[in-house]
């Protein structure tokens, strides 16, 4: 089983927190690797996706948490979506005021 892996990053303007985590993170960018498994067929080569890893970074440690990439895409777009950039203590997760 081959496994190829994608590394791209996230960024975030406010803090933000997904369901995978505990505390509320701040804004920044942060790296984001895909794991796919490479299934060969007769015809073409298919990628499934087996795992999506954000990399987080804390002073000199870093977390890497596994993550739903819908839960990701979603917090990605509320961050795009939401406030006036002036607001960064805010919890993205409760309602709007």
């Amino acid at each position: 089983m081959a496994i190829r892996t994608t590394r791209s990053q996230a960024t975030f303007r406010l803090p933000f927190r997904l369901a995978e985590m505990d505390e509320l993170h701040p804004a920044g960018t942060y790296d984001v690797d895909t794991d796919e498994e490479v299934i060969e067929g007769n015809e073409r080569t298919v990628y499934l996706r087996v795992a999506t890893l954000l990399h987080l970074r804390n002073g000199g440690t870093t977390q890497t948490v596994t993550v739903d990439p819908k839960d990701l895409e979603h917090a990605l777009a509320r961050d795009g979506d939401g406030g006036d950039g002036k607001s960064t203590d805010r919890d993205p997760e409760a309602p709007a005021p």
